[in-house]
């Protein structure tokens, strides 16, 4: 066969399965497409026998800031990861004293090279407690009490708007703001472009590649409890009435703050990371609250607060999979009193197996901190089975590409095997569980192999399903893709 006309073979090939999967959307079947999916929630899911869905905390590492700069202190908060090519740039708001005033709270921002070392640029843009020589972006603006930046994805995004921002609390609303450096910012229009919502919290925006808009996340109230609501524009100024997102049958709870951002290695996957706060629920004795200075503003004492793992896919969708914390308080007693266990917004990746994010400790006290925590990439959520075996069988779903990836971990005992179905759930011939060599290992990505190979492309646009049967083994995530 010719050049051409294998080039032409090719192209009539790869027309007819972008056919296939598009009519397969067009009939409600899930469509993964080449996208890396994670089992934070259960789109995927059909039935576990004998395996089940593992929530694995991030390991605590090191205390990567300190707020103590005399225009930061004791209530700094709202904090914010960005990663800017090889730079990550962490903003925070700035407020040492326990009051919401222009003359008190700034923003302000640290830089990094590797995510663990974090110095404080000098900027000289405002002047501070008496000296301009300071890492302050933004200063008496009603913006800084919770102003919460982006890197705008958007192609279309001029030059001069390449970040953007929110903030503002109450009536009027949230201001948007642009910078084309992330230091030097201004706002878009002085009115308000988001007004119906509470705002007193961490308002989050982006640019969805998936939608193709803006999304903001942001506070409400809804029964007297702190809640979450969402809105979408497709020019970060004129924007949609905002919706609640759902309860997806669990309980209302407080949730503070909500960190909602794209998943750096699924964008098209929302993951955040609330803080569910707990008003009333007392842990420190008078004595013990004495004792390790506990502030008496805001009922410090009484209430405390832990961390959730929470995802979203657009609309009204929001899935809390697990109410057990992400994130515990832990052995210190400054970790029990209000407001002490806050997650930055932002999951980044710092390492070729390495996730980083980033948790305020002990607000209101003078050990005010950021620690650092990992984990490994995609490693939020296993589908685990035990030693004595369990599977997963997964919904019909369509995809592309001719390679299956997967994020795994096993014991040295242990392994996994992996079936191709129909949609029925028969075994495809040349990709049975029998047709499986054992998997064994620890990769962040490994191709699946049969005994005839690892190209799947003739299954490409038809529906099919994945049987993963696993003993005291993990998988975290999988993907089909291209590949040689």
């Amino acid at each position: 066969m010719s050049r051409a006309n294998k080039l032409m073979v090719g192209l009539l090939a790869g027309w007819c399965v972008a056919r296939l999967v598009s009519a397969a959307a067009a009939e409600g079947e899930i469509n993964i497409g080449a996208r890396r999916e994670l089992f934070v929630d259960q789109l995927l899911i059909d039935r576990l026998e004998g395996a089940r869905l593992e929530l694995h905390a991030p390991q605590p590492r090191e205390i990567v800031l300190k707020f103590d700069q005399p225009w930061e202190g004791l209530y700094c908060g709202y904090e914010t990861v960005l990663k800017d090519g090889d730079l990550f740039r962490f903003y925070y708001r700035g407020m040492p004293a326990a009051r919401h005033t222009l003359d008190v709270e700034v923003t302000c921002v640290a830089e990094s090279r590797d995510g663990v070392n974090w110095t404080r640029p000098k900027l000289g843009l405002f002047e501070v407690q008496g000296t301009k020589d300071n890492n302050v972006v933004l200063a008496r603006h009603r913006g800084c009490h919770n102003f919460a930046p982006f890197i705008d994805a958007n192609p279309d995004a001029p030059a001069d708007q390449r970040y953007k921002a929110l903030g503002g609390t109450g009536a009027p609303g949230l201001i948007a703001f642009a910078s084309p450096d992330g230091i030097h910012w201004r706002e878009l229009q002085p009115e308000p472009v988001i007004t119906k919502g509470a705002f007193d919290s961490q308002n989050n925006a982006f640019w969805s590649e998936s939608e193709k808009q803006y999304v903001c996340y942001f506070r409400v109230f809804r029964d007297s409890v702190r809640w979450i609501a969402r809105t979408t524009s497709q020019d970060f100024i004129h924007w949609t009435e905002p919706v609640d997102l759902e309860l997806d049958g669990k309980p209302r709870q407080h949730l503070y703050t909500n960190q909602i951002d794209p998943y750096v290695r699924a964008p098209h996957l929302y993951l955040g990371l609330p803080t569910r706060f707990l008003p009333g629920r007392r842990v420190v004795t008078d004595e013990e609250a004495f004792r390790i200075g506990t502030p008496k503003e805001w009922n410090y004492a009484n209430d405390c607060t832990d961390i959730l793992l929470a995802s979203a896919r657009g609309g009204v969708d929001f899935k809390r999979t697990f109410l057990e914390a992400y994130v515990r308080p832990g052995f210190d007693l400054e970790n029990w009193t209000s407001r002490a266990n806050y997650a930055a917004r932002g999951i980044v990746q710092t390492g070729e197996r390495e996730l980083s994010l980033y948790v305020k400790h002990h607000s209101g006290y003078p050990s005010n901190h950021v620690r650092r925590y990992s984990l490994r990439p995609d490693g939020f959520v296993s589908v685990s089975g035990p030693y004595g075996g369990g599977q997963m069988i997964t919904k019909p779903f369509v995809f592309s590409g001719n390679r299956l990836n997967i994020n795994y971990s096993t014991s040295a005992a242990g392994g996994l095997r992996v079936e191709l179905q129909t949609a029925d759930g028969k075994p495809i011939e040349g990709f049975s569980l029998a047709d499986c060599p054992e998997i064994i290992g620890d990769r962040i990505e490994h191709t699946v192999n049969w005994k005839s190979g690892a190209d799947v492309s003739k299954l490409a646009g038809q529906t099919v399903r994945l049987r993963f049967e696993l003993q005291d083994a993990d998988l975290y995530s999988l993907q089909f893709c291209e590949g040689s």
